[in-house]
Order: structure tokens, then C-alpha cells, then sequence
């Protein structure tokens, strides 16, 4: 364990059209910098996250973090950038600052404003997180992506829309209790299941009730190292991490395996010397209720075609053997791209240091994260354990 957050910041996620890009990056890195109890000069680098694709004119934005406190004028600024995993890589990167020695304090922001841009300018600019050559026509935009693998589940493993739509309940459930959450309303699990006027199918076999939120939204934290963090009012430390990446095209893998996905779960509980099982709770990519499912059988908690069991069984609920999303995920909290994977860490370690309020996994030791970019292309795992 070479790096530790000791501090972090999370807004509210959901429909900010009083805010913009600027004043959510500030806001956040500005309360980050304070839950540390260090002072803006402590900062020795500091890494951004942020897609855009679109969703911003101001594209050029790695330096707007310098906004929050002009003591950060000179510090280096990298924008970090890898479609729905954007907010992962940042961390990543942040850490990876620190294990090598490059600097002993780092902050790490991730952004995105969504709700402001047209609705369709939104989906095409989604869909710019796929393999444009295969997937440029597809209908529904990048929903017609998730909608295309689950009728390739469906077909080879049967219909799944009980387990679909008790994994939407699920998340919609916990998310009542996550303040930071931009649907905070228990949807129950007959409204999810059934097609209605206000849960229609969007792609294939996904209702409205299958995907994620379009969300503005921002997280931050600052990283130090481990021998620091033991001297910090908190500290949660990374107990390994993992980034794999896969081909683009979907048409070069099995697309139903998340083999990017398995693997980096694989380096990542290798590396900390852990069996999944050994871990307290999981937040994990469920941008569409497909992803979750599949997510359940690459990290290994049931075998291939099976993923349905933990759901249908109450593996995977707050009170089952490896809860999953007790933010409510992607599904409920909201998907601000560039901001995701910083949100999953920062809720992670609010688990850890019993700071999560209503959404708290009992005895919360180990949590890990799963945060991909794509169709399972950028696949990033990490391990959080608290130190303190």
C-alpha cells in the first residue's frame, strides 16, 4: 500500500444548469483540498477528469482546477481522459504520481455536465465511447450498444428481464439513502419488470428503468502517500489496482464474457492477495442493468450465463454475502462520465471510514471498485482498505 485518500468532496449529482464545468470543478477541489486539512501550496500535481466529447465548449480544462486557489498557479495539470472510465484512469494516474515518488501530494477531480447539451447531441456524443466503424448507425445511440449485448445474453442464456429488473430495483433502492444520489425514489420491483408509458423499451430488451442517468455532476479527493496518510485525520489506502485494456471492436471478442473486465479483477485481488469473497461490499459499472449482470459473472461471483443468481438469490443486496452498489450506482446516483470513477472511489472510502450515513455496509473493511470505459473496453479495479 503505497498511496491513501485523506480527503475527498462529492456534489449532489443530477441537473445543474446554474452551474458550469468551471464552478463545479472549483466547488469540489476546493472542498477536497479542505476535508484534507491541507492548504492549496501542499499541492504537489494534480489530475482531472473529464470526457466531454461534446458536452463542454471549453475543451481545453485541466487548468481550471487551478481556479479553485490561485497558491495552485505552477502546479502541474494533466486532463485525464478514457470514455466512461475517465474518472478511474485520473485516480489511477494520481496514484501511480505518488508510488513513484513524483509527488507526495495529488489531487485528483472529476467532471462532467451533461444536461445542458440537446438530448440528441447528448446520445451522439455517447456514442463516440464506441467503435464507430462497427456501431456509428446504431439506433439509440450508445443504449443500442447495451441493447444489442443483452439480446445476444437472451439468446444464448435465456431471458433475463426478472434478474434486469430486480438489479434496477435494487439500486434504486439504495439510492434513497445516498444524499449525493440524483434519484432518490425506491421504484419497487413490479414497476422495473413491467413495460409501461413511463418505463418504455429504449433498445432491445432495456426499458428506461435499464440505464443510467444523464447527470452534471463533480468528485474530488487528494491522494498522499501511505506514510503521510497515518499522520492525517483519515486515511484510506489503496491495497492494489488494475487497468486492462481491450480491443475496440466488439466484433473481435466475446462481448459477453467482460474479458477486460475478469482480468482486471484478477490482477487486482492477486495483487492484494484476496479472493473476492474476502472483500465487505462492490460499486460497480452498471451503466445499463446488462453490465451489472455480466459484471457479477467477470468478477467471478458466479459462473458464466449465472449472473442471475445473484441477484434473484439476494447475493448481492445490503444484507447479502457481497453487497453491490450500496450508492445505488450508476442506475440511481447518476453518470456524470468524467466524474464516475472518482464518485466510486470517494464512496468507497466513505464505507470504509463509516461516514456513508444511510447507505453504511455493516462492518465495512474492504471495498472494491469496478469502473469501465465502453463495452468492457477500459477496465479499471481498485482496492480500498482504511488505514486509520
Amino acid at each position: 500500500m503505497t498511496a491513501a485518500m485523506v480527503g475527498w468532496a462529492h456534489l449532489p449529482f443530477g441537473k445543474h444548469a446554474d452551474e458550469t464545468v468551471e464552478s463545479l470543478v472549483v466547488k469540489v477541489a476546493t472542498d477536497a483540498i479542505s476535508d484534507a486539512g491541507i492548504s492549496p501550496e501542499d499541492v504537489d500535481e494534480i489530475y482531472l477528469g473529464h470526457f466531454n466529447a461534446g458536452f463542454s465548449a471549453q475543451d481545453f480544462t485541466a487548468s481550471l482546477v487551478l481556479q479553485a486557489d490561485d497558491a495552485l498557479r505552477f502546479k502541474p495539470a494533466t486532463r485525464v481522459e478514457n470514455a466512461c472510465a475517465t474518472g478511474s484512469a485520473a485516480v489511477h494516474q494520481g496514484v501511480r504520481a505518488i508510488r513513484s515518488g513524483a509527488a507526495r501530494v495529488v489531487l485528483v477531480v472529476g467532471v462532467e455536465q451533461m444536461t445542458t447539451t440537446p438530448g440528441p447531441e447528448i446520445g451522439k456524443n455517447l456514442l463516440k465511447a464506441s467503435y464507430l466503424k462497427e456501431d456509428g448507425d446504431m439506433p439509440a445511440g450508445f443504449a443500442g450498444v447495451f441493447g444489442k449485448i443483452a439480446d445476444a445474453y437472451f439468446q444464448r442464456y435465456g431471458d433475463q428481464s426478472d434478474a434486469l429488473a430486480g438489479i434496477a430495483a435494487k439500486n434504486h433502492k439504495n439510492g434513497v439513502g445516498n444524499p449525493y444520489a440524483q434519484m432518490r425514489k425506491d421504484l419497487g420491483f413490479d414497476f422495473c419488470r413491467a413495460e409501461s408509458e413511463k418505463n418504455p423499451f429504449v433498445a432491445g430488451p432495456l426499458k428506461r428503468t435499464d440505464c443510467s442517468l444523464v447527470s452534471d455532476g463533480a468528485a474530488a479527493m487528494v491522494l498522499t502517500d501511505t506514510a503521510t496518510a497515518l499522520g492525517m485525520n483519515k486515511a484510506v489506502a489503496f491495497r492494489s489496482l488494475a487497468h486492462v485494456q481491450d480491443f475496440l471492436p466488439m466484433s473481435k471478442r466475446d462481448i459477453l464474457k467482460f474479458e477486460g473486465c475478469s482480468k482486471a479483477w484478477g490482477q487486482a485481488l492477486g495483487d492484494a492477495g484476496l479472493a473476492l469473497e474476502d472483500l465487505s461490499f462492490v460499486e460497480t459499472h452498471d451503466c445499463f442493468t446488462i453490465a451489472e449482470l455480466i459484471e457479477y459473472e467477470a468478477m467471478g461471483l458466479t459462473a458464466e450465463g449465472e449472473g442471475a443468481r445473484a441477484i434473484n438469490e439476494g447475493w448481492t443486496q445490503m444484507d447479502g454475502r457481497l453487497p453491490v452498489n450500496p450508492s445505488g450506482g450508476l442506475k440511481a446516483k447518476g453518470h456524470p462520465i468524467g466524474a464516475t470513477g472518482v464518485s466510486m472511489h470517494v464512496m468507497t472510502a466513505m464505507q470504509l471510514s463509516g461516514e456513508a450515513g444511510d447507505i453504511q455496509v455493516r462492518n465495512a473493511e474492504l471495498g472494491g471498485i469496478f469502473n469501465m470505459g465502453g463495452a468492457a473496453v477500459a477496465n479499471y479495479v481498485s482496492i480500498l482498505q482504511a488505514l486509520r
